[in-house]
């Protein structure tokens, strides 16, 4: 019997000393969580940046984007059957109010006929989206009657070819030279709506209040010196409207 209790009472001994002992106490306690969550994060891949969708438009002194579009009349353009000729390219907007200025009181007016001949092309691309401002066939025939473009409107309705030249203005003008370099890009003049804006470029030698029409005074530096004085101007008008993507 005496050896029973001694036995007994020395296993309660032990159990006691287990249960009171710091280090047995601390030996049983789990990872603290912050350090378990340290461990998730490091296991865990970082991710990486998505591309953009959209490529950035193509820098002056390179290959104009090619194309391939219909007119309101229903024939197709393709900007290599012009190969060794100047293009001229309007963003064009039918109901933008700059675009109407442009067409019925500024430099817009008569600029097409003028310079259209057996070396330059003039085309105007309508980007905007279905649904949107001045999109549609009909809208763009009945502003070729209104405001008598001899030149064809084509209809740019997925905003694709305007996005690889970044027009964000109608209207935007853009040159492809006769090798098919971009070589000119930026606004038709230096005069929103007729009015001259002193702080926008102009060449050496013009007075801040001077009209400058860009494109024309671009042709003009190819011809005489093949070197564009003012390559890349800001343009002003209606924002493009290109649909949702």
């Amino acid at each position: 019997m005496l050896k029973l209790r001694f036995v007994v009472a020395c296993v309660l001994a032990v159990g006691c000393g287990r249960s009171s002992s710091p280090e047995a106490a601390v030996e049983a306690k789990p990872a603290p969580r912050a350090e378990a969550s340290a461990n998730v994060a490091k296991s865990v891949p970082k991710a990486e940046p998505v591309p953009s969708e959209e490529p950035a438009p193509t820098k002056l002194g390179s290959p104009a984007p090619t194309f391939t579009l219909v007119d309101t009349e229903g024939k197709t353009h393709r900007l290599q059957d012009y190969k060794g000729k100047m293009v001229v390219l309007e963003w064009f907007n039918p109901d933008c109010p700059f675009v109407k200025y442009a067409h019925s009181q500024g430099e817009l007016q008569e600029m097409a006929a003028q310079l259209t001949d057996d070396d330059l092309v003039w085309l105007s691309i309508n980007s905007n989206a279905p649904g949107k401002q001045g999109h549609g066939v009909e809208r763009n025939k009945t502003a070729r009657r209104e405001y008598g473009m001899p030149n064809p409107v084509l209809l740019d309705e997925t905003g694709s070819v305007g996005k690889a030249y970044g027009a964000e203005k109608t209207p935007t003008m853009f040159l492809v030279d006769a090798k098919g370099i971009l070589v000119y890009r930026g606004g038709i003049d230096n005069a929103p709506m007729g009015e001259v804006d002193p702080a926008r470029p102009r060449p050496n030698g013009m007075a801040a209040g001077d009209l400058v029409n860009y494109v024309k005074a671009a042709l003009d530096d190819m011809e005489h010196s093949g070197a564009i004085a003012l390559p890349d101007t800001p343009a002003y008008g209606c924002s493009v409207k290109y649909g949702s993507s």
